[in-house]
């Protein structure tokens, strides 16, 4: 079943994916080459409790192998789920920063990849058309299209550069729970699957591999990477369905004003 939100229910998620955006820009002021991801994580996990919120992610999964951490960090060739931990950030690494609160019953859940230092200008392209494959989703993310539009968007602009785009992950409804109905994947066809209406609030989260599509995951049953080992982007905003344009819950502006180097902020083209 898929829920449609009420304006009431959307100001409550709009609370959950500020402090989101907010911790997302947190981390933007520290990501630097010797920093521990596990202090990163600490630092998301102090700010969201001051706000109000829980982290989403911490506890979540079997009662066997619950996610132990706050954020999901993942770098280089990991694509998501990485565990924060005593690894110190690179020169040269690109990091994936997932991010989940919940606040007042309802969620916020995005994602940014940021870099460490510099990196090659292939790298950079990788980033940006991964980003830009994201707005090219939410264009189609309108009232009576169908979820193929937006998968179909994020496809056609990642695999004309030669890039893998993710199929064994996708994006997600949201709202009251962290994963809801509808699936959103970054690919398909014009036309196809669930039809839009005003009142889905969604997750789009492109991720895209320098190389092969696909993925395996690694002992500790969480992070995955590419089955190549080429490098992953990722990038996820909040949405929720309208008339004519989607509106986009979360921001990556607090990233824009936090980074300690605005050369590596990326920028919808």
């Amino acid at each position: 079943m898929i829920y449609l939100k009420s304006e009431y229910e959307i100001e409550k998620m709009r609370e959950s994916t500020r402090i989101v955006s907010q911790t997302l820009g947190k981390i933007a002021q520290k990501i630097e080459p010797g920093v521990m991801t596990a202090t990163l994580d600490r630092i998301a996990e102090d700010f969201i409790v001051e706000q109000g919120g829980r982290p989403a992610f911490k506890g979540y999964g079997s009662p066997t192998n619950p996610f132990p951490a706050t954020l999901c960090i993942s770098v280089n060739e990991e694509v998501v789920h990485g565990i924060p931990s005593n690894r110190k950030l690179k020169e040269g690494d690109i990091v994936s920063v997932d991010c989940g609160v919940e606040k007042n019953g309802y969620f916020g859940d995005h994602a940014y990849t940021f870099i460490v230092g510099e990196v090659s200008g292939e790298v950079r392209k990788l980033l940006q058309t991964t980003l830009n494959s994201l707005h090219r989703g939410i264009e189609q993310a309108i009232h009576g299209n169908k979820i193929g539009d937006i998968g179909h968007a994020v496809q056609q602009t990642c695999e004309q550069e030669g890039y893998g785009v993710v199929r064994d992950l996708v994006g997600h409804g949201l709202g009251k729970s962290l994963h809801e109905n509808p699936s959103v994947p970054n690919y398909g066809k014009k036309g196809k699957g669930t039809r839009l209406r005003s009142g889905m609030t969604l997750a789009i989260e492109p991720m895209i591999n320098m190389g092969t599509w696909k993925v395996k995951t690694l002992s500790d049953g969480w992070t995955i990477v590419s089955a190549d080992e080429s490098l992953s982007a990722h990038f996820e905003h909040n949405i929720v369905i309208r008339k004519g344009e989607a509106e986009i819950l979360s921001t990556f502006d607090y990233i824009a004003e936090l980074s300690k180097n605005s050369e590596n902020v990326f920028y919808h083209g």
